[in-house]
């Protein structure tokens, strides 16, 4: 599979910085999105248009949104609660937007305080916004492999959700394992349910490397057909709602895996380590 196309989505501004305790200055998730656009990310997850109350380091999402200094080509999304949510995003000049539920009821209540099939709900108007606006919409689906709450989450929850996702019109389903104990054979499990009911061309696969195996399971899912995976510069972030939940799977160790593998990634990878360094190095500041 060598030379083949291998797209990543870069979610560090937003999954990355999302649970910081220390409050981030815009100018710099500005910064960092400008490098981001620099090294060759084609999608980035720039922001959340969710409440300050319950996620206080999305608060400046306007600000955000509409400070990027935009590269052609490179779409700027946000992730999105409800039909509020998506209104502001759009006038703000998000060019794609992302809704999220997940696999487990007992995750979804206390993530979105409401139930799967509510939450589903509401991504109705969200829907049809972006229908008018033109724009395609992600849907993620959360504790695709683990719950902290329920535990291990069958792969046919999954894929019950990924149809109905799908249903809604979502153009793109990422499979989030967001406590990140998956390991490869549960992976290729639960991403071949998936495959019975939407083809690869629209899954991705969202792996955090709380238990060091993300790369093994982007791996698994990378041989099973899915070309899209998410990443967060310098391996920031967690779920606020995911205790235990550690990082994301670093952006630069992904580029460097589809790299040795010979897949072409369109990104500069000397220039992506250089935005996590520096990304590293002002989060240690603010920090102090």
């Amino acid at each position: 599979m060598a030379g083949e196309r291998v797209t990543i989505v870069e979610v560090g501004p937003r999954d990355g910085l999302q649970n910081e305790k220390t409050p981030v200055a815009t100018a710099d998730k500005l910064a960092l999105i400008g490098k981001l656009a620099g090294a060759g990310l084609s999608r980035i997850e720039a922001t959340a248009f969710v409440s300050p109350r319950w996620v206080p380091q999305m608060a400046d999402h306007e600000a955000v949104m509409r400070g990027i200094t935009r590269w052609p080509g490179v779409v700027y999304s946000a992730l999105v609660p409800n039909e509020k949510g998506a209104e502001a995003a759009l006038a703000a000049g998000a060019q794609a937007l992302a809704v999220f539920t997940a696999a487990s009821e007992s995750f979804c209540r206390k993530n979105t305080n409401c139930s799967i099939a509510e939450s589903l709900s509401r991504f109705r108007p969200v829907m049809a916004l972006a229908g008018q606006a033109g724009v395609p919409v992600r849907g993620y689906v959360s504790c695709a492999l683990d719950c902290p709450y329920e535990g291990e989450i069958g792969p046919d929850a999954v894929a019950a959700v990924t149809v109905e996702l799908l249903a809604l019109g979502c153009s793109e389903i990422a499979l989030s394992d967001t406590l990140g104990r998956g390991t490869p054979e549960r992976t290729a499990a639960m991403v071949e349910a998936a495959l019975m009911r939407a083809p690869a061309t629209m899954l991705a696969g969202h792996f955090h490397d709380t238990s060091g195996n993300a790369i093994a399971n982007v791996a698994a899912a990378w041989q099973l057909g899915l070309r899209v995976f998410d990443g967060a510069v310098g391996g920031t972030g967690g779920c606020p709602y995911a205790p235990g939940a550690a990082g994301n799977l670093a952006t630069e160790r992904l580029v460097a895996h589809f790299e040795a593998i010979g897949a072409s990634t369109g990104i500069d990878l000397s220039a992506l380590e250089q935005a996590g360094r520096w990304i590293g190095a002002r989060l240690r500041q603010t920090a102090q």
